[in-house]
């Protein structure tokens, strides 16, 4: 793969990005992803986000069972003009491997942010449920209220699993206590 701008990288006019063409687009810090044509660039995450999604990487591989893997910022392609960057999933060991997944995790977590907040619980939620990710978490990171919102899908649509700011234990995709607090603990805005 060769290097080239983001001009270079750019579709033709009135036209939608496509999967191939985010492939092409530069490692410049920022997270590019692709919502049905569209690129939706994020700056890059805080240390905050960084720490949260460390911690909850480690709560959640220690619970893992060894015929499932979980994967830090892995490239999520849910179609032709669909491809997200989740900041976790959780997906089978015989998925590991290609660059990317094509096939759904069995869960996908976000970590909030207040650029992000509407994307992830409206159209990213939509475009996960379209695919048939089981389980969809996002993370509110905030230090003095951190909350963890819990998605499952049940015959197609997600439904509200759990809204918890305390103590929460999930059964999918594997059983797992996860403590919003403990993910911020010692943190600062």
């Amino acid at each position: 793969m060769s290097v080239v701008t983001i001009a270079e990288a750019w579709p033709a006019a009135g036209r939608p990005f496509t999967v191939a063409e985010l492939d092409q687009m530069p490692d410049d810090g920022r997270r590019y992803e692709l919502l049905d044509g569209v690129l939706v660039v994020s700056p890059r995450p805080t240390t905050i986000h960084q720490v949260v999604a460390g911690r909850l990487y480690s709560v959640l591989s220690g619970a893992c069972p060894e015929d499932l893997c979980v994967v830090p910022e892995p490239a999520v392609e849910l179609g032709p003009q669909t491809e997200f960057d989740p900041y976790l999933v959780v997906v089978r060991m015989d998925q590991i491997g290609g660059a990317k997944f094509t096939e759904p995790p069995l869960l996908a977590v976000e970590i909030r942010s207040p650029s992000t907040a509407l994307i992830d619980l409206n159209r990213k939620k939509a475009a996960y449920e379209r695919f048939g990710v089981p389980s969809y978490w996002i993370v509110n990171p905030d230090p003095p209220q951190p909350e963890l919102t819990v998605f499952e899908l049940q015959d197609g649509r997600y439904t509200l699993a759990a809204k918890a700011s305390g103590p929460f234990t999930a059964g999918r995709p594997f059983t797992v206590s996860i403590a919003p607090a403990d993910l911020t603990r010692g943190l600062h805005h």
